[in-house]
């Protein structure tokens, strides 16, 4: 009875390593299914990242683009008002630099003729030198 108990017991174990082999073999097939369906789930994001890469490089071009449209609209009006600027300021400055070179024309002609007229009083004085005196320190 040993030998009959013996090989039952014996049975039952290769009975249950099959089933542990079939939970094995079903196991490694799930887990392949599962890496299979992980690699296709991260195939499409990297698909979804690089059109995302895509549209951000595009629109990063755009907006460059007009920045720098922007930048040069601007430098281009700056320099109008500049140059616009700079042209009403060297006007001024020759309405300026005339009007003060004709005050200072106009006051040394004062002057010379004041001096003149000075120069003639004291000629004047002096021909009449018994009745005026200039008293020159």
């Amino acid at each position: 009875m040993e030998k009959d108990h013996l090989e039952i017991l014996l049975e039952d174990m290769r009975g249950n390593f099959q089933l542990v082999l079939e939970g094995h073999e079903v196991l490694r097939h799930d887990i392949q299914d599962l890496a299979r369906e992980t690699k296709e789930r991260f195939e499409v994001v990297d698909l979804k990242f690089e059109a995302l890469n895509t549209k951000i490089d595009s629109v990063d071009e755009r907006l460059n683009n007009k920045i720098d449209a922007v930048d040069k609209k601007l430098s281009d009006k700056i320099d109008a008002v500049d140059k616009k600027l700079s042209d009403k300021i060297d006007a001024v400055d020759k309405k300026l630099s005339d009007k003060i070179d004709a005050v200072d024309k106009n006051l040394s002609n004062h002057i010379d003729a004041v001096a003149a007229d000075l120069k003639a009083h004291r000629a004047d004085t002096e021909v009449h030198h018994g009745i005026y005196r200039i008293k020159e320190n």
